[in-house]
This record gives structure tokens, C-alpha cells and sequence, in this order.
């Protein structure tokens, strides 16, 4: 399983933005690999646990993921267009849940936050000709 789970994470590190399991099996098997479905789903389940790789619940409920270049706790600003996703620290967040948890009388708090826009490339892709551009 290791190598198989080696050659997922690879896969995940050379990819920008967060894939869904069925894109890291296709891209392997377009490459020769000869791996299952539920083999890539457990090597993502095992590197998500380990903390090697994000996952995120995509609208439609899909959970995809993402090689995660630090092992810090961070958050994610995802593009919804290209899926173009940067790693972002979030101390207020930090004191705010950690607060609201006091507040309620909650212990060892945990949270999840993404954050979802549209990157500059896709904004200026999709700006009409000859609107200038705000300064």
C-alpha cells in the first residue's frame, strides 16, 4: 500500500487545486498504473488521517483533495472557477472560534474554514473588452 499511497500523494503534489478521487484514479491509469478505485480512495483516506493531504466537501457533497504544503493548521481560499487554492494562516479565526467555544463551555475545540471566490486570472478572463480595469 505504500508505494500505491506514495504515488497518490505524488499525483496530489503536482496538481494545483484540489482533485476528486475518481481524477486521481483516471490520471493514474491514463499513466499505466495498475490500481482500483477503492485503492485510491484508501491511500486518501490514510494520507488525509495522516495529515498529508486536505480534503474539502465540494457543494454537490464530492469530497476532493489537495496535497498540503504545510503542516501547519491553515485554512484555503479556493478559486469556484479553476480550483486554484492558497494555503492561508487565520489567527482571528482562531481566537474566534476558540471564544465561542468558551463562551458555550466546549473543550478541545476544532474547526474547518474555506474560504471561496474567484481568483484574479479567472476575474480578468471573464472581464468584457474595453471595461478598464479598477485602480
Amino acid at each position: 500500500m505504500s508505494n500505491r499511497r506514495d504515488a497518490v500523494h505524488e499525483i496530489l503534489r503536482q496538481s494545483e487545486g484540489f482533485r476528486s478521487a475518481q481524477d486521481v484514479y483516471a490520471e493514474m491509469r491514463a499513466e499505466g498504473a495498475k490500481i482500483g478505485l477503492t485503492t485510491v480512495y484508501r491511500a486518501l483516506q490514510a494520507l488525509a488521517d495522516s495529515g498529508h493531504v486536505d480534503t474539502l466537501r465540494t457543494d454537490d457533497g464530492e469530497s476532493v483533495y489537495r496535497a498540503c504544503a504545510s503542516g501547519d493548521h491553515h485554512h484555503h481560499l479556493v478559486c469556484r472557477r479553476c480550483g486554484r487554492t492558497v494555503e492561508v494562516a487565520g489567527p482571528a479565526v482562531e481566537r474566534w472560534a476558540e471564544a465561542v467555544g468558551s463562551e458555550h463551555g466546549f473543550t478541545e475545540i476544532t474547526h474547518t474554514v474555506e474560504v471561496f471566490g474567484t481568483c484574479a486570472s479567472c476575474s480578468a478572463a471573464v472581464k468584457p473588452a474595453g471595461v478598464p480595469s479598477r485602480a
